[in-house]
């Protein structure tokens, strides 16, 4: 097949630990992407999707993407250095990338600046594709260009936090400032959530200061699919009543 000089999961911008959900959410960002039919009929354009097509009937398919990472681990294990200088630097590098909350949620294209010291060509930067519905923690393999050719870089998305929002894996934490009354009587208060949505809080009587109330599903992606969930904890200031002494 043409497409056995590509590498499937890079060519979808994913790893090899991604989800079937991962590769369809790929597979759908980019061929509207790379359409020949938004892109005039461009050849870069029908290769593209050429490859695009291949990697996700491959990867799709449980049976075909088993045999695939067979046929990849086989030719790991032949591949040979080419001209490599051994210590001289190494050709697989890691990086970490911060990403925005709601970026995992619904997709986004980031630059990647990656300084190796071992590069005579100074900063490398790559542009990644991350499709909706990543996961935090999730790996992608980029391909390095001269002197490096044949080696790759490994991102790994990092959730950054925000003034609302704290991760903590998948789920997320942030507070509700409610007033006295409310948590003395109980009831509902609405809350912003990460996708913009407003949320209903429910809110038992008595609530003490620093409760966690959960709300389910409401927050980033899951590695095997699903969502965590909002973890919303309570502030209040008690009202102090002062009261007069009488006079003796």
């Amino acid at each position: 097949m043409e497409s056995d000089d590509h590498d499937h999961y890079a060519t979808l911008g994913l790893d090899r630990r991604c989800t079937t959900a991962q590769i369809r959410a790929a597979y759908r960002v980019l061929s509207k992407r790379h359409h020949p039919d938004v892109n005039s009929g461009s050849p870069d354009a029908v290769a593209q999707m050429r490859a695009l097509n291949a990697a996700h009937e491959t990867l799709i398919d449980p049976a075909r993407r088993r045999a695939y990472d067979r046929e990849l681990d086989a030719n790991t294990d032949d591949a040979k250095p080419r001209e490599r200088e051994p210590g001289k630097f190494e050709r697989n590098i890691s990086h970490d990338a911060r990403v925005r909350l709601e970026d995992f949620l619904r997709g986004a294209t980031i630059e990647v600046r990656v300084t190796d010291p071992a590069n005579p060509n100074g900063t490398e930067i790559f542009l990644l594709e991350i499709p909706p519905g990543t996961a935090p923690g999730a790996r992608f393999r980029i391909p390095r260009a001269e002197p490096f050719e044949g080696g790759t870089v490994t991102v790994r998305v990092k959730a950054a936090p925000n003034f609302r929002f704290k991760p903590r894996g998948s789920d997320l934490r942030c507070d509700l400032r409610i007033s006295t009354q409310r948590a003395t009587q109980g009831g509902s208060e609405m809350i912003q959530g990460i996708t913009g949505a407003m949320l209903r809080v429910q809110i038992p009587a008595g609530v003490g200061r620093g409760a966690v109330l959960r709300i389910a599903n409401e927050g980033l992606p899951k590695p095997r699919g699903g969502r965590g969930d909002l973890l919303v904890r309570i502030t209040y200031r008690p009202e102090v009543r002062s009261s007069r002494l009488g006079g003796r």
